[in-house]
């Protein structure tokens, strides 16, 4: 074997560093379906912590969709979409989309990450614009707003005033391009899109919502934020993903022909990568399909939701600002939410904890994710469950 030159050993001494702090990560091992009760390293365990709100990873008219088209099509389409990729069934799959948006036209990516680095840096050209950002958006967004030119303003989570004020500060600017996430990943909360789409039309902004943890969430069936202020028209860029309620894969653009037309020409992400599986494809028309036909699902959700918050909250715990089914235990120190997510463990319930970087060091938690599938034994039994671990670690 031939001995590399570089040195590399700083990776090594750089991944030391994170297992000394607890901070490395070491995920689990699936073994079934990522099902409300999944096989996990051998075990049985509720899971808590997938975002499959909807169960739709299991339905059976998305399988069967995804079956079908693969053996009608191939396993892949052999190319980009600009070129010779697009097949019939992507273009079904974005109608579908759009029908459900209530937007005149989508495109899908080949993942929610993709579109936010692949369309924020076509939307703006150098620092005679801006682009305003939510201090607590999703990575991704953060990567999409590194790779332009543009000048930067973030405000305080969720702060309308704040927001006013870089508006203000910035009223030269040619462009304006407001961003923000639809449902907060970490905090469970949402944004007050209606109050960030009155500020943009009163200072001629675009306004970008990242709806990832929205769709299938909230809106009429899950259409998603937009919906759920009944906003359309008014939302410029509506992003999204397809791998968590909607049970699949890829990402999510949806509005106007004019947005479909620049995303498809200009947005390096889409034009270079390779275009979705054709059972993927199809597998995102009937998710879609099936929100769409298939309400209970939703309702399940939401049912589930209010339960368990609300019994959580009874018992003495924190879920902090949660406004959705994604409902955190604050619990403060990182020490105290790794010692929840491990007792929690050991009673076969996968429940992560989310620590410093990934939050800030005083509000580390475990954060929990309700689904359509999960029974009322089922959350009853990790209600127990926690009446007896929190007073052990002091939570409660």
């Amino acid at each position: 074997m031939r001995v590399m030159v570089a040195d590399t050993s700083w990776m090594s001494k750089r991944f030391d560093e994170l297992q000394n702090q607890g901070l490395d990560w070491n995920p689990p091992t699936l073994q079934t379906a990522n099902d409300a009760k999944c096989t996990i390293d051998g075990k049985e365990t509720v899971m808590l912590s997938a975002n499959n709100y909807l169960n739709l990873t299991n339905h059976p008219k998305v399988i069967d969709a995804m079956i079908s088209a693969t053996k009608k099509y191939g396993t892949g389409s052999g190319s980009v979409r600009a070129i010779a990729g697009t097949m019939d069934i992507h273009l079904q799959a974005e109608k579908k989309v759009a029908e459900f948006k209530k937007v005149e036209s989508s495109l899908i990516y080949s993942a929610g990450y993709t579109v936010n680095v692949g369309l924020i840096p076509t939307l703006v050209r150098g620092p005679q614009d801006i682009i305003i950002s939510d201090e607590l958006n999703h990575g991704s967004i953060i990567d999409g707003v590194r790779l332009t030119k543009a000048r930067r303003g973030v405000y305080a989570h969720n702060d309308m005033s704040e927001l006013e004020a870089v508006l203000m500060q910035n009223s030269d600017a040619e462009r304006k391009l407001i961003i923000t996430d639809g449902v907060f990943s970490m905090d469970g909360d949402i944004a007050p899109l209606d109050e960030i789409t009155k500020l943009a039309e009163e200072y001629d902004s675009m306004v970008y919502v990242d709806d990832c943890h929205g769709e299938g969430v909230l809106g009429n069936k899950g259409a998603g934020i937009v919906d759920h202020f009944n906003l359309q028209g008014k939302v410029h860029f509506e992003t999204g993903s397809f791998s968590k309620a909607l049970g699949v894969q890829g990402g999510i653009l949806a509005g106007t022909e004019e947005v479909r037309n620049h995303a498809l020409n200009h947005s390096r992400s889409w034009l270079l990568s390779g275009s979705q599986p054709p059972g993927v494809a199809a597998a995102q028309k009937a998710a879609v399909e099936v929100l769409m036909s298939e309400p209970e699902h939703h309702s399940r959700l939401w049912e589930n939701t209010n339960y368990f918050r609300k019994e959580l909250q009874s018992l003495g715990f924190d879920t902090g600002v949660s406004e959705t089914p994604i409902i955190p235990i604050m619990c403060g120190e990182s020490l105290v939410a790794k010692q929840l997510s491990n007792e929690l463990s050991k009673e076969n319930v996968m429940a992560g904890a989310i620590v410093f970087p990934m939050v800030s060091r005083d509000k580390a938690r475990v954060r929990t994710q309700m689904s359509a599938a999960l029974t009322r034994d089922d959350l009853d039994n990790v209600l127990y469950l926690l009446e007896k671990i929190g007073p052990r670690i002091n939570l409660i």
